[in-house]
């Protein structure tokens, strides 16, 4: 019997498990999947916590709900992995396989900025776990007056859209409770602008303008002052704060690092169109914990487990992989008030106006804000449980398509003979 081990059952892991489990004979082939966490987390829900939009209970689920009967669910930490002797080492024992998929996602590293654990969960919170957004719920339950500051420490992160989200979603839960006058609220980023994208950034900044949000861009954080609430850049320019809602560094698993299988920041070198690992034979890589340049979510997780499924199984049959993964990230993006601005593009393309997922009639908007956007936002997570993890089909291409896409003036400029 061959063996496929899968570690990390988040959205990448289970996708890849369920798809690869229809294409692979279960008499010849031996589907493992190895996590260390029991529950399955709805990770865009965590944004929604602190604003009590969504409770805890709502972005949990176990794990083993969404396994197919025919994949062992093993709940076990992985500690090493062996690619020349094609073995994962666990707490509890080891593996062979005959294929690797690393699923394992990222994780904060708060330690990384000097000081910042100093007011951790105290004036500084975060909302990238569980733990966090509950804890920065009960804070703004009773903050209504001074200076919030959400800042970025560097990139990449997971999921590059949520901090303006919680910016936008911030401006509304203080303006419904009466208090928004009272309130600064400030986004601090290393950035040059509020997004990686020009287009998305120029609208993005327009509403940041129009909902009184500052912006302070160019900021690479050095250290925080917990006693003296204030963040502090490279450069010396100090920011204040009264609610410092960080976004701290983000590293791969720590696993990848002992076994030097990955960059400083513990993610996987990763081929950026066939997924799979450059550096070994053997091994795919998905969702978070690649180095690909694009967003890190759930949505991308999606498009990318058709390239690994597919090219996993072409080299099983003895085909070289196909480079189909374009990179394809969708984003929706609550600007507040029950509308969302949703963006959809790929590593050559950015965010363009236009209508998704069918071209022409949406029902949704392109780079612009519309309450269908934002509840379609909000039924995603019936979609995520219901049927993303479950392998079922969805009107959502693994490939960007420019149908239903404005293009940029730059490009029909280029095209003019």
């Amino acid at each position: 019997m061959r063996r496929v081990l899968i570690l990390g059952a988040g959205a990448g892991g289970t996708m890849v498990a369920t798809k690869l489990r229809k294409e692979l004979d279960e008499s010849e082939w031996e589907i493992i999947v190895i996590d260390n966490d029991d529950l399955h987390h709805y990770q865009p829900g965590w944004l929604f916590i602190p604003f009590g939009i969504y409770t805890p209970e709502e972005c949990i689920k176990p794990k083993k709900d969404f396994m197919p009967k025919d994949v062992e669910f093993v709940l076990d930490q992985v500690t090493k992995v062996d690619p020349n002797q094609c073995r994962v080492e666990t707490k509890m024992g080891q593996y062979d396989y005959d294929w690797l998929v690393i699923a394992t996602g990222c994780r904060i590293v708060p330690e990384e900025v000097e000081g910042m654990m100093d007011g951790w969960r105290g004036d500084i919170h975060d909302f990238y776990t569980l733990e966090g957004a509950i804890a920065l719920r009960k804070k703004l339950k009773y903050f209504n007056s001074g200076r919030v500051v959400v800042n970025i420490a560097e990139l990449p992160f997971k999921c590059p859209v949520a901090p303006l989200e919680f910016l936008f979603m911030a401006d509304w839960f203080f303006t419904i409770n009466g208090v928004r006058d009272r309130v600064e609220i400030e986004l601090v980023t290393p950035l040059a602008d509020v997004f990686t994208k020009p287009m998305a950034s120029k609208a993005l900044a327009a509403l940041f303008a129009q909902k009184n949000i500052k912006v302070t861009p160019n900021f690479d954080i050095a250290q925080v002052n917990a006693k003296e609430k204030t963040i502090e850049s490279h450069k010396g320019k100090k920011v204040p704060y009264d609610l410092l809602v960080a976004v701290p560094p983000n590293f791969g698993a720590q696993f990848i690092e002992d076994s030097r299988m990955g960059d400083p920041m513990c993610y996987v070198d990763t081929d950026h169109y066939t997924l799979k690992a450059k550096n070994y034979d053997r091994i795919y890589v998905i969702g978070d914990a690649t180095n690909v340049p694009t967003s890190k979510a759930g949505a991308v997780a999606h498009y990318q487990s058709d390239t690994v499924v597919e090219n996993l199984v072409r080299e099983i049959d003895g085909y070289e992989p196909k480079p189909t993964f374009d990179g394809h990230a969708t984003c929706f993006i609550v600007s507040g008030f029950k509308k969302a601005v949703l963006i959809d593009f790929n590593y050559e393309v950015e965010p363009l106006p236009g209508k998704f997922p069918f071209p022409g009639l949406g029902p949704c908007t392109l780079l612009g804000e519309s309450h269908f956007n934002y509840w379609g936002k909000m039924m995603f997570k019936w979609v995520y449980w219901n049927m993303m993890l479950k392998g079922l089909e969805l009107p959502l291409e693994p490939q960007m398509t420019m149908a239903g896409k404005m293009r940029h003036p730059i490009d029909d400029l280029r095209r003019r003979p």
